[in-house]
């Protein structure tokens, strides 16, 4: 199911005799106006979930190419939304690398779901904490709340 103003995008690798290559951040590509602030990588190992949270403000262009398969699940919490209400889940990764663009207000969150270790690229729109640290962090969490309509399971 659509989800209004999120952004799939299937990226290709480049093979040769010394491996792969895959563009994962092109300004061209992005929609307009959606500038990169900061870049992380971070490895979630085998049935560990991240999420579900949402952000205020912050765009997240998120980008899965493996080892591992997440299956990332997107939820449309945005009242003033076309698409409000639609959710949505795809599992992306080694057999199915992707750039997500995920904007402020969508829920999003996702499980590692094969045998070895994920990795996931996040290239957001807005800096951790602000300039400096000194900011509250812009997230909603819902992962411990036992009444959130947004679950992993």
């Amino acid at each position: 199911m659509e989800i209004e103003g999120v952004q799939i995008v299937s990226l290709r690798k480049f093979t040769d005799s010394r491996g792969w290559l895959s563009e994962i951040y092109r300004q061209d590509e992005l929609p307009a106006g959606l500038t990169p602030q900061m870049a992380y990588i971070s490895e979630t190992l085998p049935g560990v979930v991240r999420g579900p949270h949402e952000h205020r403000e912050q765009t997240d262009i998120f980008v899965f190419l493996g080892p591992g398969t997440f299956r990332l699940y997107l939820w449309d919490a945005r009242k003033a939304s076309s698409t409000c209400g639609n959710s949505l889940q795809i599992d992306v990764g080694a057999e199915n690398p992707v750039r997500v663009t995920v904007p402020p207000g969508v829920v999003h969150g996702y499980q590692c779901v094969s045998e070895v270790p994920g990795w996931c690229i996040n290239l957001p729109d807005a800096l951790y904490a602000g300039e400096g640290k000194q900011s509250p962090v812009d997230e909603i969490r819902h992962e411990n709340n036992a009444d959130s309509p947004y679950r992993i399971e």
